[in-house]
């Protein structure tokens, strides 16, 4: 079997599924239920100097019959004592001792920075992770994702926790900005150990139209929250890979953003993470979710043959270019099975309204004909068919590999030997 334990960035745990810096992270009790359940860490929900948090907190965008597509919060940071959390860590510790257990921290000054990581190494923790992502209530006070957005701000703090700190530092950056590097070379040249993303993006999740409240609402009010679940994958899958493939950035990558079942996560190591955070999935399915995840990586990893979770990190990284870079004569065109095909003319439609109109109906069989001279094999036909494999892309090419840059390069010459 696969070996499935990790070191990350010199924190050591027995596989790369952690709970992310969440609710589900916030007593010791919760995080010794999953670690019970399988999971191999936890970043420890955000301590600082603890808060008062609002009802309501959570708002869900439902899609196509899927609960909590999209997932948005306005809860803040640790609204426990900070003694009462120290004394749960260092508890979990002593019960866990090969469990990672790194502590999520956002304070302001220099001297608040040294006190809550000795308080945080003194409860055993494994690592720190440096809160400076969150996109609401926070950074309105100079903190969170207001430091992340700040390069030279965001590497001076960095630069006072290495100071202090005696554990590996990991700096979780915000995706409320144009070039996710900005801040993690940032990071990086503050001297931070490595780094984790995404958190949370800026949203507003919905308005009552009735009532004219956004939501959540808090007494006919509300404010943005921070928008994550299986809807940020996407957005949170390629900063992470702009990370991995970037030629000056060399830091360990956890990898955290609408994360839900074990593909999730070996999509996000195939493309640079050496760890995986979870959150929005446990706060729907809870704990037990880590065992599909677990056999599920597993699995994977006995059948292509890794031998740990070092062995697949990245692969897909030199895969992922530039548009530039694309062969252009490579060429993909849509078929229809005929025999499984049901004739509900959503291709038909999709391609004439919203495509290249290359499909058509004929008046002597339900099944639409394509023509295949006209179309340029966008995948549009066969993502909105209703019927699995019924429409498919087949591969053929209209000459050598030759990219954008390469094309101009070679037009430019022939039209140098047409002026000689």
């Amino acid at each position: 079997m696969a070996d499935l334990s990790i070191n990350f960035a010199g924190i050591k745990a027995p596989n790369p599924f952690w709970l992310a810096s969440a609710p589900p992270a916030n007593s010791a009790e919760q995080v010794m239920r999953a670690f019970d359940a399988g999971w191999g860490g936890v970043c420890w929900k955000t301590l600082g100097k603890p808060i008062t948090n609002v009802t309501s907190r959570f708002a869900a965008y439902d899609f196509s019959g899927q609960r909590m597509a999209g997932f948005n919060n306005i809860e803040l940071i640790t609204d426990r004592p900070l003694e009462v959390n120290f004394r749960e860590i260092r508890q979990v510790k002593q019960r866990f001792p090969r469990h990672a257990v790194v502590v999520s921290l956002m304070v302001e000054g220099r001297q608040d920075w040294e006190d809550i990581i000795k308080r945080s190494e003194d409860a055993g923790a494994d690592g720190l992770e440096l809160n400076f992502g969150c996109p609401h209530g926070m950074c309105e006070r100079g903190m969170g994702s207001a430091v992340g957005q700040e390069p030279k701000v965001l590497s001076e703090i960095i630069s006072w926790v290495m100071d202090a700190a005696h554990v590996p530092v990991i700096v979780k950056l915000t995706p409320n900005i144009s070039d996710i590097s900005v801040p993690a070379l940032a990071a990086q040249a503050g001297g931070a150990n490595a780094v984790s993303l995404i958190n949370t993006i800026k949203s507003l999740m919905s308005v009552d139209i009735d009532s004219f409240s956004p939501r959540p609402s808090v007494a006919g009010k509300s404010t943005n929250g921070g928008y994550c679940g299986p809807a940020v994958k996407p957005i949170a899958l390629h900063m992470v890979a702009a990370l991995a493939r970037h030629p000056q950035f060399k830091l360990p990558i956890s990898g955290i953003g609408g994360i839900s079942n074990w593909r999730d996560a070996i999509e996000f190591i195939l493309m640079g993470a050496s760890s995986v955070q979870v959150c929005t999935a446990v706060m729907h399915h809870g704990y037990r979710i880590i065992e599909d995840m677990l056999e599920g990586l597993s699995n994977y990893m006995d059948e292509k043959g890794f031998i740990n979770i070092a062995a697949m990190t990245g692969l897909a990284v030199p895969n992922f270019v530039e548009w530039g870079e694309l062969d252009l004569n490579y060429q993909l065109t849509a078929k229809i099975n005929e025999q499984t095909c049901i004739g509900c003319g959503k291709c038909y439609v999709s391609c004439m309204d919203g495509a290249h109109q290359c499909i058509h109906l004929r008046d002597d069989n339900i099944v639409p004909s394509i023509d295949e001279s006209e179309c340029v094999g966008c995948n549009l036909c066969m993502l909105v068919c209703p019927v699995p494999d019924c429409i498919t892309m087949q591969a053929s090419r209209t000459g050598e590999p030759e990219n954008w840059n390469q094309r101009i390069v070679r037009r430019a010459g022939l039209q140098e030997a047409v002026r000689e």
